[in-house]
């Protein structure tokens, strides 16, 4: 990947996926479409997808896949409570994007954010009152990526990290300690990051600009990121929180590999993989066993079916 298009790539991929305009020939083909997993998962998975027209959120299991939001807007970024009562996504109904929550069934749909810049990418902090999530602001000319907390109760909103200038988006909350991390802007590109709530640290977890999107297993021990040092599009990698021990999961040199979550059992990595990386690739959903790095085909609808979160 040349260095321009990383960099044009990293700076919308709170934005990236999927932007569909109705196709009423998509829209006729749904009832076609097979709407089970290849793979008898265990748990539930949420994702979006644009299959009939706009992006909407999807509920996974080892039996079917239900459609939780039907509407005329873009439903996306969906993410888990950790106790898998709630979820927390991102919608576009007044134009601009804010969060939103709502019941795994669908209903009980509640807005969360009302400010008129977009809020994307949630992440919920362990005890289900808070949701993390990037607030694209504006400085001078440019737009400018920061994260910010919502009080689910009350909906008072303020940054987490204050005094940290540089652009930094997508957070996700360790289930097990006070740490958040996020992807942070480097001189070039971006990479993956780590804040000590406790200490008010924030420590880059690599180098060279070129990793993203770190998740954190069920018991905190471990980081799901995306890197492209290795084939320069993009690879499903895991660390240890400190930054220490990267192991290369995937090896499709000719796909782009993103969006990451773990199994419950820390067992499993579901992500998304394409041959492209824009709204114009097939993105499909896919399982990589982590101890045996063998990878497994999920799930693939005509739209592009992403950014997949996995509770039990």
């Amino acid at each position: 990947m040349k260095i321009k298009t990383a960099v044009i790539f990293i700076l919308s991929l709170s934005l990236l996926c999927i932007c569909g305009s109705e196709n009423e020939s998509t829209k006729e083909n749904i009832k076609e479409i097979n709407m089970k997993p290849n793979f008898p998962i265990e748990g539930r998975i949420i994702f979006h997808s644009n299959l009939d027209g706009d992006n909407e959120i999807y509920l996974m299991t080892k039996t079917e896949i239900k459609k939780l939001t039907d509407n005329t807007w873009n439903d996306e970024y969906p993410v888990w409570s950790l106790d898998g009562k709630k979820i927390a996504f991102t919608a576009n109904p007044e134009g601009n994007y804010d969060i939103f929550t709502m019941n795994p069934d669908g209903s009980e749909i509640t807005a969360m954010t009302f400010s008129p810049s977009d809020e994307k990418d949630p992440s919920w902090f362990p005890d289900g009152k808070r949701i993390a999530y990037t607030r694209e602001t504006k400085k001078f000319l440019r737009k400018q990526l920061l994260i910010f907390q919502v009080e689910v109760d009350t909906k008072k909103t303020k940054r987490i990290i204050p005094r940290y200038s540089k652009g930094h988006a997508i957070p996700h909350i360790s289930p097990t300690e006070p740490l958040l991390t996020f992807t942070g802007k480097r001189t070039i590109g971006w990479d993956s990051a780590l804040y000590d709530m406790r200490k008010n640290e924030v420590k880059f977890l690599d180098k060279g600009g070129k990793s993203c999107r770190a998740r954190f297993s069920r018991d905190g021990k471990k980081l799901a990121y995306v890197s492209s040092k290795a084939d320069g599009k993009g690879d499903i990698w895991i660390m240890n929180p400190d930054g220490s021990q990267k192991i290369r999961l995937t090896e499709m040199n000719e796909t782009y590999d993103y969006f990451s979550s773990w199994s419950p059992d820390g067992k499993y990595i579901v992500f998304n993989s394409s041959d492209q990386y824009d709204h114009n690739g097939d993105w499909k959903l896919y399982i990589i066993e982590v101890k045996t790095r063998k990878v497994i085909f999920l799930f693939d609808s005509p739209g592009n079916d992403v950014f997949p979160d996995w509770n039990q």
